[in-house]
């Protein structure tokens, strides 16, 4: 079971745009190889950030509508969004180190 909370265009809203910590956003699908390399890097990052920063995952068939609106375009795309606005994007694998050093940046 991953760390990160699944979200959807019912709860992203409120889970994301909303909300008060800065939110790393995992688009992804479930064929996408580069995705499942990736996973463990952000599940572990869910856990070792817990409470300064929210980790969601949004899988890309399901919610294509909310990939559109932030215009990903490939998978996998990692979005860090602090007061609703994107403020950091990373796209294809990358390392967990990576992932942080970005992240860190935008924690308060």
């Amino acid at each position: 079971m991953s760390a990160a909370l699944a979200v959807d265009n019912q709860n992203f809203e409120e889970e994301v745009i909303k909300s008060p910590i800065p939110v790393l956003v995992d688009f992804w699908a479930p064929w996408c190889g580069p995705c499942k390399a990736i996973a463990p890097s952000v599940d572990a990052l869910a856990e070792e950030m817990a409470g300064q920063l929210k980790v969601v995952k949004v899988n890309t068939d399901e919610a294509g509508e909310i990939a559109g609106r932030f215009g990903v375009m490939s998978i996998p795309t990692l979005l860090v969004i602090k007061g609703g606005e994107v403020v950091e994007t990373l796209v294809g694998n990358q390392s967990k180190q990576a992932i942080a050093a970005k992240v860190q940046t935008h924690l308060a």
